[in-house]
């Protein structure tokens, strides 16, 4: 039955005999109905999709594109909501919502999302930042927090932004987050501060701001100065700036604004995440967060690179393009781009793969070093995949006629986003680092003496 299976059409043989045996009966059964969703609702739709995002600078963070409801809709009668959503605690802290899956399973689902990017993640609810948002919530917030936010994110009702990054700011180490503070006096807390980079602020769904402030700056301990303060983006205060562009695009109406707060009041007990006790807790919280976030991108990011080889093999398979005399896919160049192109996908699935399955057995803090790996690596080869498509295209692969560019601009920023690559690679280095000594110990080396090495 496995050789029958459509995932077949988006992954190898080998790699599926793999994973299969971990796969439940249900997880196959959803895999097959997302593909069919991905491939005859979701990517036929795209170019509806961006028409119907509105031109006009005015509007267009005003409404959201009505195809979106509609796929929406067609996802939850088809049982592919919350897929991110794992089974068990975090189910239930939930309320029960999502498909139950194993991160494993969620991994092959979410890279064929990531073959339309960015309309079968929101059509599931399965997009950042919302995720790692309904996590803080389910995790760490308290029922109140829950009832108000955590429901109608569940349902799409509603959107959300985690405000971290700061203005001007070192934000690669976090600890050096000083510009935003959450003054607290008596049950009251004064938020001010400066943001930028925060997605989905624009939106106009967007019900409710994560934002990490310094309310402990006198702690002796950098990591517990910060809390999670919860705002709504229609409070008094609260400042979209601008849009941020990443090389010209601006992501509308989701958006990566620049975001003033200015002496925005909340309570104590509904403002900070978790309440009063939820003080101190912030880069505890965030952690939680940012370890399966990371993943997700991962995932969809291979996806990505997928699509841009099907759109380079049928590009030099066309039989009008000819240069030289021949057919694009007769150059050896081409084909050797082809060759490593494959396998770089199939080599980065399998450390998304391995991660997911250490996840899964051991909790996102025990998957760590699996994560980090996923996390420098896999955008980096999907943009050498998008770049090589965009290059057999010539001057179209930059253009708007092709969503090369758009690829490319959203993958070169994973390599910032959720801490830039050069905090994993580091990270990476020194937990290698701590096996030097018992290599040398199987080597026979002492020291100041040469010894050969014996592994």
């Amino acid at each position: 039955m496995s050789e029958q299976h459509a995932v077949l059409r988006y992954i190898s043989p080998g790699t599926w005999a793999l994973v299969e045996p971990l796969f439940s009966d249900k997880g196959k059964k959803v895999l097959a109905t997302l593909i069919d969703f991905v491939e005859n609702d979701v990517i036929p739709n795209e170019e509806l999709y961006h028409s119907q995002i509105p031109t006009d600078p005015s509007k267009r963070w005003k409404s959201t594109p009505p195809v979106l409801e509609t796929l929406k809709s067609r996802a939850k009668q088809l049982g592919l909501w919350n897929l991110w959503l794992s089974g068990g605690e975090f189910q239930y802290l939930a309320g029960g919502q999502g498909g139950g899956l194993t991160n494993l399973e969620y991994a092959v689902m979410a890279e064929i999302m990531g073959h339309s990017s960015i309309i079968a993640a929101q059509a599931t609810n399965c997009s950042a930042p919302d995720t790692g948002n309904m996590e803080v919530l389910a995790r760490f917030g308290t029922q109140q927090q829950k009832d108000k936010y955590l429901f109608s994110l569940l349902n799409g009702e509603t959107r959300s932004s985690f405000s971290m990054t700061e203005f001007g700011i070192a934000s690669s180490d976090a600890t050096n987050l000083k510009n935003t503070t959450a003054t607290i006096s008596g049950d009251k807390v004064t938020l001010s501060g400066h943001k930028w980079w925060i997605s989905g602020a624009g939106d106009p769904r967007n019900a409710v701001h994560i934002v990490l402030a310094i309310t402990d700056p006198s702690n002796p301990s950098p990591h517990k100065r910060y809390s999670l303060v919860l705002v709504e983006p229609k409070q008094q205060g609260v400042e979209i700036v601008r849009p941020m562009m990443v090389m010209g695009y601006d992501d509308a109406p989701e958006g990566h604004c620049e975001v003033k707060y200015n002496n925005v009041k909340v309570d104590v007990e509904t403002g900070i995440v978790g309440g009063r006790a939820g003080l101190g807790r912030g880069f505890e919280i965030i952690q939680a967060r940012l370890g399966p976030g990371r993943l997700h991108h991962c995932m969809r990011s291979i996806g990505v690179a997928n699509r841009a080889l099907d759109l380079l093999l049928l590009r030099v398979t066309d039989p009008v393009r000819k240069t030289f005399g021949k057919r694009l896919h007769e150059h050896g160049t081409v084909v050797a781009d082809i060759a490593h192109s494959r396998a770089e996908i199939d080599q980065a699935r399998l450390l998304v793969l391995a991660a997911a399955r250490q996840i899964d057995k051991h909790g996102a803090k025990g998957a760590l070093k699996e994560i980090g790996l996923a996390k420098f690596t896999v955008p980096t080869v999907a943009l050498k995949v998008v770049d090589r498509a965009m290059q057999v295209h010539g001057a179209e692969g930059i253009s708007q006629d092709q969503p090369l560019a758009y690829m490319y601009g959203s993958l070169r920023t994973l390599r910032y986003a959720d801490g830039p690559d050069e905090v994993h690679i580091q990270q990476i280095g020194k937990k290698e680092l701590k096996r030097a000594e018992e290599l040398r110990t199987r080597a026979g080396y002492k020291p100041n003496a040469g010894a050969k090495a014996k592994l």
